[in-house]
């Protein structure tokens, strides 16, 4: 029976059209897919508008696409290319490529397999789902004005193909990582961690951060996705950059902008000073410190976001938390937020003003450079950092306490840096029932003075109770004591605090009413000066004050007397003379005039000088040799009872505290930095002579 001709020419046309797809299928299962590598790689090269090679061997598998059944379509059943190239190598963009010592190459790999999507090709679109390397070595680099090697960006004249790549997997190799912004050249050598759910790649870490070496290690997710804004990359790292070190775990949103970071970071440094190399941000220098707390940043370019929020932690043995956020501008970044502390001790304080000793200096980074015999700190302040950022960050210490007690309290003070002019205003605590009020203005952007700081120092003192200062003594709290009150306004140029007050000019004013002095008082307050002059004065006895009342005018860091007096129950006690700050030393000569019939009063002047670290106190002997002498020889020639009467003093009246204290609160006065005061502000000869 033969088959009907229209049968024959359909089954004709059916097996042509069977025949056609099995005959393809057959060609491109056997092609030597090697010969279309050119045209690959000018293809992506046009799309990704940077060099593309394959150099190596390039094979060529189908495979179906894994989709849940619900997701599936008719375009699931048809097999994708799944191709494997070997030796592949990426370019840098054009404009960077050979640059400052850019290689060539992005990125090169042993081996990278992807499926391709076959549809995306008629719309001129090489889409690759996943992008798998082995071996990689990859090179990241960011240059100073914030362009970056690893973002392709859509031109305003688009190629005629695209690529659309959705994730990257990773396995054994190394990445480096050039930043021209946080001056970061640093490599991690990676490779695959078995049975790890949530991290599927290890690595190390080694090189420089702002010249501070670099080590460390930790772990990232094995897939990187680039398309997909939501799904987050998880981050561990545990490294230690010169000084500082730094533990963080969370996750990297958008990877492939760096647009978000989200993560627990633990940091402890020999001092926060330090951490200006890895952040820039410019922070005091301190004791050794640590801290914990969640880091949020967005970052954008010229727009990036930090927040380090509800940290805690520790600065040598006092505590901190808080919140600070930094937000990139122009021309500077911005710091901001709020340090708390509950319990500040003093001893911290002293790394803010290179007060801590040299063994201490050493251990947070800095030059040991303060001299055996100076007492007022040498080391200089980083005024060329303070142009780097603006900041307006507050502080606040509930109590601060130190070795023999302090009463000082609810202490606090915003810093406000804008354009290398540091403020701090205010400046207050609660002190021994009374209060300090300052404000300190320190100008190190060099326009007012080159290579110095320009300062000013405004601080008032008021009501300090005598009785509250040391509540441990029995006879201060048996006894009615007065207050302190003090004022003082001061300017200086200078870059260490030991240069500022030696150039320091301006006005110190002070008085006390009704207070009790005595040796066990001053040498609670640690005034071994002051308990020396009593006990050679009075004994070790409490003696009632009825005032004191002290104005100094401060040239060119010479605090000289224009008046010093102490007028208590037994004598009036004046003071000359005058403390040198650059020098570091005093020469003051305080003459006891006692009140009442003495029958022994030598009434010798006491004379105080040296240098503030071996202060030296004596007593004129050229007048008590006078004064002994005379009773010798009025002993030779007459009665014993005469003997004595050189050394009978009819004793004085004492002054009038009333107009003292008056004269020492008018308001001081300072000059601008690096003038003095008016010749009319001055203390005359007579003055500081005494007469």
């Amino acid at each position: 029976m033969t088959m009907p001709r229209r049968t024959k020419i359909a089954l004709a046309v059916g097996g042509t059209v069977v025949a056609i797809p099995a005959i393809a299928l057959v060609v491109l299962l056997n092609y030597d897919w090697n010969k279309a590598r050119p045209w690959l790689n000018a293809k992506t090269s046009e799309a990704i508008e940077r060099p593309f090679a394959i150099r190596g061997d390039l094979s060529l598998t189908w495979e179906k696409q894994p989709r849940a059944p619900q997701e599936r379509s008719w375009r699931d059943w048809i097999p994708w290319p799944h191709l494997v190239a070997r030796d592949v190598h990426l370019g840098n963009p054009t404009a960077m490529a050979g640059k400052d010592g850019v290689p060539a190459d992005m990125a090169s790999v042993d081996a990278v397999s992807f499926s391709l999507n076959p549809f995306a090709l008629l719309h001129k679109t090489i889409s690759i789902p996943e992008l798998a390397f082995r071996s990689p070595s990859v090179y990241l680099r960011r240059t100073a004005d914030g362009s970056n090697n690893w973002t392709f960006e859509k031109k305003e004249k688009k190629s005629k193909w695209e690529l659309d790549l959705d994730r990257i997997v990773f396995s054994k190799g190394s990445i480096r990582f050039v930043d021209g912004i946080e001056h970061i050249d640093a490599t991690a050598q990676v490779d695959t961690l078995d049975n790890d759910r949530k991290y599927g790649v290890g690595w190390k870490l080694s090189g420089n951060w702002n010249d501070s070496p670099i080590r460390g290690s930790g772990k990232t997710g094995a897939v990187l996705s680039l398309q997909d804004a939501s799904v987050p990359f998880p981050i561990q790292a545990d490294a230690k950059i010169g000084l500082v070190s730094v533990m963080a775990e969370g996750t990297l949103v958008n990877p492939v902008k760096l647009a978000g970071i989200d993560m627990n970071l633990k940091v402890s440094g020999a001092s926060m000073a330090r951490l200006y190399a890895i952040t820039g941000l410019v922070l005091p220098e301190t004791p050794p410190f640590s801290t914990h707390g969640r880091l949020v940043g967005e970052l954008a370019k010229g727009n990036s976001r930090w927040t380090y929020d509800k940290f805690v932690g520790k600065v040598g043995s006092s505590d901190i938390g808080g919140k600070l956020a930094y937000q990139q501008k122009k021309p500077r970044g911005h710091l901001t937020g709020n340090v708390h502390s509950k319990l500040l001790q003093f001893a911290d304080l002293g790394p803010l003003i290179g007060a801590d000793s040299n063994e201490k200096k050493k251990e947070r980074g800095v030059e040991a450079v303060q001299p055996s015999d100076k007492v007022l700190p040498v080391e200089k302040f980083r005024t060329e950092r303070w142009t780097s950022i603006d900041a307006d960050v507050s502080f606040k210490a509930d109590r601060i306490t130190r070795t023999a007690q302090l009463p000082i309290s609810n202490l606090y003070t915003e810093f406000h840096l804008n354009d290398g002019v540091l403020k701090l205003t205010p400046l207050n605590f609660d002190f021994a029932g009374g209060s300090m009020a300052s404000t300190v203005k320190l100008d190190g952007s060099g326009k007012q003075v080159k290579d110095a700081i320009a300062a000013n120092l405004d601080v008032k003192a008021r009501h300090v109770k005598i009785k509250e200062l040391f509540p441990n003594v029995e006879q201060i709290k048996q006894a009615t004591v007065g207050e302190i009150n003090a004022e003082a306004r001061l300017s200086a140029t200078g870059n260490s605090v030991a240069t500022l007050l030696a150039a320091s000019n301006g006005e110190l004013k002070a008085t006390v009413s009704q207070g009790t002095i005595s040796k066990m008082l001053l040498e609670q307050m640690g005034l071994n000066v002051g308990s020396i002059i009593v006990t050679k004065l009075v004994g070790d006895k409490p003696v009632q004050m009825n005032c004191l009342a002290g104005d100094f005018a401060v040239t060119n860091g010479v605090a000289q007397t224009r008046s010093f007096v102490v007028d208590t129950t037994d004598a009036t006690l004046h003071i000359n003379g005058a403390v040198s700050l650059a020098d570091e030393k005093m020469d003051l000569t305080l003459k006891p005039d006692s009140k009442g019939l003495r029958i022994v009063s030598l009434r010798s002047p006491i004379y105080v000088r040296g240098s503030f670290k071996q202060p030296d106190v004596a007593i004129d002997k050229g007048v008590l040799a006078m004064r002994a002498g005379g009773a010798i020889a009025l002993a030779t020639l007459a009665a014993p009872v005469a003997a004595v009467i050189p050394l009978i003093h009819g004793g004085g009246g004492g002054v009038d505290c009333g107009k003292l204290l008056a004269q020492s609160t008018a308001k001081p006065s300072a000059p601008p930095p690096g003038k003095q005061l008016p010749a009319s502000k001055r203390p005359t000869a007579e003055q500081v002579k005494g007469k």
